[in-house]
């Protein structure tokens, strides 16, 4: 994929690069997986390079469908860019009215605003791509037991809506954010 966004540098953070996943990703994928808090806060956690390869292909075949786009986010570094934390917009359909965006940020990139600029890039795009053919809302869904996911959530714009009742395969209540296009 040619798409390519980009969140601007703030006085204290270097500008961040947002990109399809590509199959060179699968170390720093790797890398971002084994810390134990990411591995804890998502359903499907990247553990061997099967499954690194299985996460890109299931990334591509989201955007060939045009229904599910998944960011690697990039950040400049001494020795070029690294990955600090990916995001995704889920269940695009033409003529629904609202999506769903969710994300993660690797271990080392935490409490630096990366991800309420990374999702706040995605969510512009969203609104600017997908708008016309009907979107005008963006869900973001985290576990109560959560709060730096409330704070991105409010960083990045998106309200506190309301308590969702646990379910499979979501142990504990969880919150609903939202955002409405402007």
């Amino acid at each position: 994929m040619s798409i390519e966004l980009r969140a601007a540098p703030t006085p204290t953070a270097p500008g961040l690069l947002l990109r399809p996943w590509r199959d060179d990703d699968v170390d720093e994928l790797l890398a971002a997986y084994r810390d134990p808090v990411l591995r804890s806060w998502t359903l499907h956690p990247v553990r061997t390079t099967a499954d690194a390869r299985a996460f890109l292909r299931r990334s591509r075949q989201g955007w060939a469908a045009g229904r599910r786009f998944s960011f690697a986010i990039l950040e400049p570094g001494p020795d070029g860019e690294r990955l600090v934390a990916h995001v995704l917009l889920k269940e695009v359909t033409p003529g629904r009215s609202y999506a769903e965006v969710g994300y993660w940020t690797a271990a080392p990139a935490r409490g630096r605003g990366v991800a309420p600029r990374a999702v706040t890039a995605v969510t512009d795009w969203a609104f600017a791509r997908f708008g016309a053919a009907g979107l005008t809302r963006l869900e973001l869904l985290h576990q109560v037991d959560n709060p730096a996911s409330c704070r991105v959530a409010e960083k990045s714009g998106y309200a506190f809506q309301d308590v969702l009742p646990a379910r499979p395969p979501f142990p504990r209540d969880g919150h609903r954010h939202v955002r409405w296009r402007a």
